[in-house]
């Protein structure tokens, strides 16, 4: 895979842009600060997310967005890549559409998705990345942001295909106040605060995990008090008083957005890069597996290397060992946020793994994007990224290639990376 040593546009760039259509397509768009507008009434939120859920539809949302990105440090990219640094642009959504445009002095990133392809233009690089929408096959009475981002799709009627779009079931106020209940077992701050957001009435929740060992401080959302439309969402690291991940519009308007905005193409003679379809799960079935009355015992190949399993490794123990995919092993340090990750492969299949000497300096992409620091680690050379939220190594070691992942300081991923 060698995630981090291929990881300048052409991996990291869309893993990040996977995120920004991942936070979209859960909280639609995010929204500047207090503006001086209306604020609701103060309610409980379980009466806050019951109402929002209830609330009708707009036909369509059109916003001017700022969206910071922070999680990278700044030292790590060269050149101007809105997707990387952050940038400023407009956001249309409608159902079953999506279109974000990022500007900057390079050119402007686009991300056009509708209910089951997306392709995202890196103007950096001048590449186009094609693909699938995870969860969102536009099927009758799913769900998912390809039905315009928070709606159901109705059920199949054939005497009448387009059907308009309608709100999803509604859970009742009790069992959303009983999952709220759950939640307040691992979650502080689930507390409706009145607020505004781009002149519209707002509620507000922060949430802090309660036992917490991660980099992660808090997340924030607010969504529209009478439409029920998410207008605030921001990630923040603990010490660091700003967003790490931040969607932010200084603008909203609520009306019909003409089709013609979402009928765009890539630019000509741009770099054509297909992303393989979203894996269905990332783990495979258990290791100790039964058939059930009348089927066949489930068989795994064995893996083509002999893993590495300390029972420590970084003052952490060793808590979970779980098949992923056909030939990897994915072993769990620690518990909980605080965990560290790390999957292990063959490393004659590991295509693009750093190699397994060298001095320490950085890992310079060649593209004009990324330059990743690399140190050395027992005799490996280990190429790191280490962002506000987390720390990623990877390194090859004799048959092994290691990837060690968490949310968790550089010191403690090195630490765990010396005892493999």
């Amino acid at each position: 895979m060698g995630f981090l040593r291929t990881a300048s546009t052409r991996r990291l760039l869309a893993t990040i842009a996977g995120f920004v259509i991942a936070a979209i397509g859960c909280t639609a768009i995010a929204v500047a600060a207090t503006s001086g507008g209306p604020v609701p009434p103060p309610k409980p939120l379980a009466d806050a997310i019951h109402d929002a859920l209830a609330a009708s539809p707009p036909v369509g949302i059109s916003a001017q967005i700022t969206f910071t990105n922070n999680l990278i440090g700044s030292s790590e990219i060269v050149g101007s890549d809105p997707l990387l640094t952050g940038a400023g642009g407009r956001l249309w959504l409608t159902k079953g559409h999506l279109r974000l445009e990022l500007q900057s002095s390079n050119g402007d990133a686009e991300v056009v998705a509708s209910k089951d392809s997306l392709w995202i233009y890196d103007p950096s690089s001048d590449t186009v990345y094609e693909g699938s929408v995870a969860g969102s096959s536009g099927a009758a009475g799913e769900s998912g942001w390809g039905s315009s981002g928070w709606y159901s799709y109705p059920p199949a009627d054939s005497a009448n295909p387009a059907a308009p779009m309608v709100a999803a079931e509604i859970p009742t106020l009790t069992s959303i106040q009983s999952a709220l209940n759950r939640f307040a077992a691992h979650l502080d701050g689930l507390t409706a605060v009145p607020t505004d957001v781009a002149g519209q009435p707002a509620y507000s929740v922060s949430v802090s995990p309660k036992d917490n060992g991660s980099l992660l401080d808090s997340v924030q959302y607010a969504w529209d008090a009478n439409r029920g439309v998410p207008l605030r969402f921001a990630v923040y690291a603990k010490g660091d008083s700003h967003p790490v991940l931040a969607l932010q519009a200084t603008s909203i308007s609520y009306d019909a957005v003409s089709p013609s905005v979402f009928q765009i193409s890539p630019p000509s003679g741009a770099t054509v890069v297909k992303l393989g379809p979203p894996a269905a799960r990332l783990n495979a079935p258990p290791l100790n597996r039964h058939s059930t009355a009348g089927a066949a015992p489930y068989e795994i190949a064995p893996l083509s290397f002999t893993p590495d399993q300390p029972a420590t490794a970084g003052g952490l123990a060793l808590t979970g060992v779980r098949r992923v995919g056909s030939d990897a092993e994915l072993l769990t340090y620690g518990s909980g946020l605080g965990a560290v990750e790390v999957l292990e492969r063959d490393a004659s299949n590991a295509k693009g793994a750093p190699p397994s000497g060298g001095e320490q300096g950085s890992s310079d992409q060649g593209d004009g994007t990324l330059a990743l620091p690399t140190e050395t680690i027992d005799g490996s050379t280990a190429t790191e990224l280490s962002t506000e939220l987390g720390t990623a190594l990877e390194f090859t070691r004799g048959a092994i290639s290691y990837l060690v992942l968490g949310s968790v300081p550089l010191e403690t991923a090195n630490a765990v990376a010396r005892a493999l």
